[in-house]
């Protein structure tokens, strides 16, 4: 329950910093009048703010307050240090959102599915190309490969929907961890046909492995966006000096 109310707390100061309720370089309410507001425990507000720093939307400031370090962009926001599908994300940057399937096939893991996504060779998928839409233009391709084992019963109608939330609410699965890799790869003719890519002739691939609860590679999505549109950001902190002294 406390989770739930501080992560409810969160959602609601992260929509007022994104619709600059609380504008950039201004500072939060204080921790007693959030408290009041909100009815909760010190801790409680504690934990929203601590998620609200880890995802880049405020800093603390010893003696002053917490800080809104969050700016607004034309361009929509990809967090690589955390899991959200692509509704997610287009609901976060408040983004008009579509997604067309273009191929939705059963394969069995061959070699060449092997040495492209890691999964063992016989393994049952799903293969699947979405196409999203943002306002109206096709900006990003999916190649996504999912294993049938923990994604059950996968149909093209949930696919269009969000996988996660069918995986989440459906088949009560957790999407635990991810690794990916960020490249920069030439167009190819699925890229032309399916994207308006305008004069470009490169695009930015964003390959992602991900796991559930018990440690099972469950997907292997290859996303490939246009580069104007979308950045990729994660948000880090330097280490301090004695920390840096110590080698960590």
């Amino acid at each position: 329950m406390a989770a739930a109310k501080y992560h409810h707390i969160y959602e609601i100061l992260r929509e007022r910093i994104e619709h600059e309720e609380y504008p950039p370089t201004s500072f939060l309410p204080s921790e007693h009048t959030l408290i009041e507001e909100f009815d909760c425990s010190r801790n409680t507000i504690r934990r929203a703010v601590q998620l609200l720093a880890k995802n880049g939307y405020v800093q603390s400031i010893q003696g002053k307050g917490v800080n809104i370090i969050y700016r607004p962009k034309d361009q929509s926001e990809f967090i690589l240090d955390g899991i959200e599908s692509m509704k997610e994300a287009a609901s976060r940057n408040q983004k008009d959102y579509t997604t067309k399937i273009i191929c939705f096939a059963e394969l069995t893991v061959d070699q060449h599915i092997h040495q492209r996504t890691s999964f063992p060779v016989g393994k049952e998928i799903y293969y699947l190309q979405r196409v999203r839409y943002f306002g109206g233009t096709a900006l990003i391709i999916d190649h996504n490969y999912f294993l049938k084992d923990v994604v059950k019963n996968l149909t093209p109608e949930i696919a269009k929907k969000s996988i996660y939330d069918y995986m989440e609410h459906e088949l009560g699965e957790k999407i635990v961890t991810t690794k990916r890799r960020m490249t920069v790869e030439h167009i190819t003719q699925i890229d032309e046909r399916y994207m308006n890519m305008k004069d470009y002739n490169c695009l930015a691939v964003v390959s992602s492995w991900t796991f559930n609860g018990d440690g099972i590679m469950f997907e292997f999505t290859q996303s490939r966006h246009r580069p104007d549109k979308f950045a990729f950001y994660e948000q880090a902190q330097r280490l301090n000096d004695s920390l840096i002294k110590e080698g960590i």
